[in-house]
């Protein structure tokens, strides 16, 4: 299983706006990626209300992964990418 453990980079976590930009981009990844905090998870990344259930605050670490294949490592890759800016700062 490809797996990759990011710190949150947003300031208010994965909250509305980047859990909203995090999600899109986790649905044009060629792999299915999940999204896991703690104990809260695994859920698909690709699931705004999910994501948004995890409650994952600024500075949170989190993991993700996909199936243990080439797309699934760039695919966790680029997301773990994303999560590690803060996304509020990014313009839309």
């Amino acid at each position: 299983m490809a797996e990759r453990r990011v710190k949150v980079g947003s300031s208010v976590g994965l909250h509305a706006r980047p859990a909203n930009l995090f999600c899109k981009a986790a649905g044009q990844q060629p792999a299915k990626v999940t999204i896991a905090a703690g104990d809260r998870g695994p859920v698909d990344a690709r699931s705004i209300l999910s994501v948004l259930g995890l409650g994952v605050n600024s500075g949170e670490e989190v993991v993700l992964a996909a199936e243990d294949t080439e797309d699934g490592e760039q695919s966790v890759e680029a997301l773990a990418e994303l999560l590690a800016q803060d996304l509020d700062a990014v313009p839309s």
